[in-house]
């Protein structure tokens, strides 16, 4: 008897197609649907973008090893959506993650959108692994499933202290901050070691990520005559700053925070950058088998250069799928608490994360803008 609704063409061949693979005993692959959330618009858009291209390889690479999960065929899929940088919108997207049933989450790029985002995404059992949420607090609050594939701010702040004080021997240091969590709380870390140190913070001032007049506190800083003054801030802000501090006068290096080295920062700066200093998360190059593949695939498809965030986006996909494996599960705690044991070998080297979620023995490396360039001054590897 023909059914008096009409069922169209397409569901018809789905449906067909069903049917022939049941009778032939082919299994069908389920769909792990993996959820990638970074600022695709606005200053960080570009960075989102590379994110997402990074992450894309990933997926690719992992079906074309057709992906066997607790004897059943998977095929992985990624679903990006843009956070904006704006904590509301991060979770509005948290939302749509949960009711979309994704297996897991990797984001977001900014500390004030990944924290309060990271309480749904625990609410709903989903495992998170931030390539850039950096604020200590964000492991902090206890979540079993929150992980962190860079280092966190306590220890950047550390390193990048020491080399001011040590090696910089700036006695006089003042700290302006963005008063976003990011900017907020690297600024009070540094702070705090640079004291420890035996330096002196001469000032410490906030404005907003979103401010573009720095008239105000940089007229006093230059009465200050400061050694250093680091900025806790993103790249196009932080280059607005230096542009401003050099037409003031003010010849102290800035010191930056992990998100300036790239384009963005020396094409806004301009001349004013040189002699800006920054500490990143990860090695200055990278080597082996599988940064030559990941290096050979990104050119072939995108055509131009990896950006630093990348690779590490690329990292947490593959990781997640490292530890579904090895849990014979796609989700919850039982791919959680996996995460907690693994040892995976990535393209940006070993991962492995501790009680919080935090990346164990991270490498560091420290840029600075010499001849309108960023190059690398050194590289600071816990691992030694």
């Amino acid at each position: 008897m023909q059914s008096p609704f009409p069922v169209p063409r397409v569901i018809r061949h789905l449906l067909a197609a069903g049917l022939l693979a049941a009778s032939l005993g082919v299994h069908a692959e389920r769909v792990v649907t993996i959820g990638l959330a970074v600022p695709l618009s606005g200053p960080s858009g570009s960075t989102g973008a590379s994110l997402e291209q990074a992450a894309q390889l990933a997926i690719d690479d992992l079906n074309a090893a057709r992906p066997v999960i607790d004897g059943e065929p998977v095929r992985f899929a990624l679903l990006a959506q843009d956070d904006r940088a704006d904590p509301r919108t991060g979770e509005l997207v948290a939302d749509y993650f949960v009711k979309s049933r994704v297996a897991a989450v990797v984001g977001h790029w900014n500390s004030g959108v990944g924290i309060p985002a990271s309480r749904i995404y625990a609410a709903a059992g989903i495992v998170q692994v931030a390539p850039a949420v950096t604020s200590p607090a964000y492991t902090q609050q206890g979540y079993a499933g929150a992980f962190r594939i860079v280092p966190h701010d306590g220890e950047g702040a550390r390193h990048i202290a020491q080399y001011v004080v040590r090696e910089m021997k700036a006695a006089n240091v003042v700290v302006i901050d963005d008063r976003t969590p990011f900017g907020a709380g690297y600024a009070a870390e540094f702070a705090g070691n640079v004291v420890a140190l035996g330096g002196k913070i001469g000032a410490r001032f906030a404005l907003s990520s979103k401010s573009s007049d720095f008239n105000g506190i940089l007229r006093t800083v230059r009465s200050l005559k400061p050694d250093a003054v680091l900025f806790a801030g993103l790249d196009a802000q932080a280059a607005q700053l230096v542009s401003e501090m050099r037409r003031l006068q003010i010849g102290a290096p800035l010191i930056g925070i992990g998100g300036l080295v790239g384009p963005t920062f020396v094409r806004l700066a301009g001349s004013a950058g040189e002699g800006t200093v920054v500490l990143e998360p990860g090695p200055a190059s990278y080597r082996g088998p599988q940064w030559t593949h990941f290096e050979a695939a990104w050119k072939a498809r995108y055509q131009e250069p990896i950006t630093l965030y990348a690779p590490f986006a690329y990292d947490a996909v593959r990781v997640i799928a490292a530890a579904m494996r090895q849990a014979n599960a796609t989700g919850g705690a039982p791919l959680a608490r996996e995460l907690h044991r693994i040892r995976y070998r990535g393209v940006t080297g070993p991962i492995a994360f501790d009680r919080e979620g935090n990346l164990r023995d991270p490498v560091f490396t420290l840029y600075g803008v010499k001849q309108g360039r960023w190059q690398v001054i050194k590289t600071i590897d816990e691992r030694s």
